[in-house]
């Protein structure tokens, strides 16, 4: 049976009705049917040909919720009818190196879903069978498809760079992604800080979680806060004054980075002497995104979404793209 989906014939055109003829399904593939796909920026940036990647027509659609609706030979763990996530990942060989140290997203053959293939803004989407992650109970499907994207890019740093209940950690932007790294911070046990240029946003990140809240276009908010943090998420993509923030870091402290800014420009020596760091991850792997949605459904976290009905799919985009989301947005498909 033909894929229904949305799909744009370039980078300046809408969205519109598309069909495909996926083939048979292969050995260890899962046919998802869709029932929620969040909009990222990353689907935008796809869609415009940012990233110099994108075939068209293009089908985007990278948080996937939905059930399962068919198993392709060998698929084991899984069942029909099953509810299921995808995220930006749909496949991995499972044999190189970094696939067996569980980090398949750092796979040299890893699958994007919307890379050279056909995402879920449609009624349904391939994955292999290892990437379509469980969605327990307590997770309701509209909340789930934003946290296989952007909920597994900002939980990632909190393992990768071993954050401990007692640690500080400070939050870059109260977005799309910054919003939700708030919550997992405050529940992870951490004293919570957000960093926003929007003042008027105070109040709305402290119900989410942070304990303090700075105006990061206030020179003397940022010099005030030197010492502070173990680890400072960067969840935005435009130019800071790195230095200050790397200033603001405890020895040992980590900056890490999951807003593609086009580069960072700082001084060496104060990282030297106190043995600070720079890094930045790409989502996550399997058994992270895992325990990802496990920890959402322990500690009942969910991003604040906006929701549309996949029909409105260009609509959507125009909220996106005006900056008015808050803070993701997910279509609901049929």
């Amino acid at each position: 049976m033909p894929i229904h989906a949305y799909a744009a014939s370039g980078p300046d055109a809408p969205f519109e009705p598309f069909e495909y003829e996926p083939g048979p399904l292969g050995y260890g593939e899962v046919e998802v049917a869709v029932e929620y796909c969040g909009i990222c920026h990353s689907d935008l940036s796809m869609k415009k040909n940012d990233w110099g990647m994108t075939q068209y027509p293009f089908v985007g659609g990278h948080e996937v919720a939905g059930r399962v609706a068919e198993l392709g030979e060998g698929v084991e763990g899984l069942e029909v009818g099953q509810r299921v996530g995808v995220g930006w990942n749909s496949a991995s060989c499972l044999r190189c190196d970094q696939c067996l140290s569980g980090y398949q997203n750092r796979c040299p053959d890893a699958e994007a879903t919307i890379v050279g293939r056909h995402g879920g803004f449609a009624d349904r989407v391939r994955a292999q069978a290892a990437w379509v992650i469980a969605i327990p109970d307590e997770v309701e499907l509209v909340d789930c498809g934003p946290l296989f994207c952007g909920g597994l890019t900002v939980f990632n740093p909190f393992v990768e760079n071993d954050i401990r209940p007692t640690d500080r950690v400070a939050v870059v932007g109260i977005g799309g992604l910054g919003h939700m790294a708030i919550g997992f911070a405050k529940a992870w046990g951490c004293e919570v800080t957000a960093f926003s240029t929007s003042p008027d946003k105070e109040a709305e990140a402290r119900e989410m979680g942070a304990h303090h809240f700075r105006n990061s276009r206030d020179a003397s908010q940022l010099a005030a806060a030197a010492g502070s943090f173990d680890m400072i998420l960067v969840a935005v993509n435009v130019a800071l004054d790195w230095d200050a923030y790397i200033a603001a870091l405890r020895p040992g402290g980590k900056l890490h980075l999951v807003g593609a800014a086009e580069k960072v420009s700082a001084t060496v020596f104060p990282l030297i002497m106190r043995q600070k760091s720079i890094g930045a991850s790409p989502t996550g792997g399997i058994v992270t995104a895992r325990k990802m949605v496990e920890f959402c459904a322990r500690h009942a976290i969910k991003p604040t979404i906006e929701e549309f009905p996949m029909s409105e799919i260009n609509a959507a985009f125009e909220h996106l793209e005006s900056g008015k989301a808050r803070y993701r947005i997910v279509l609901a498909a049929g």
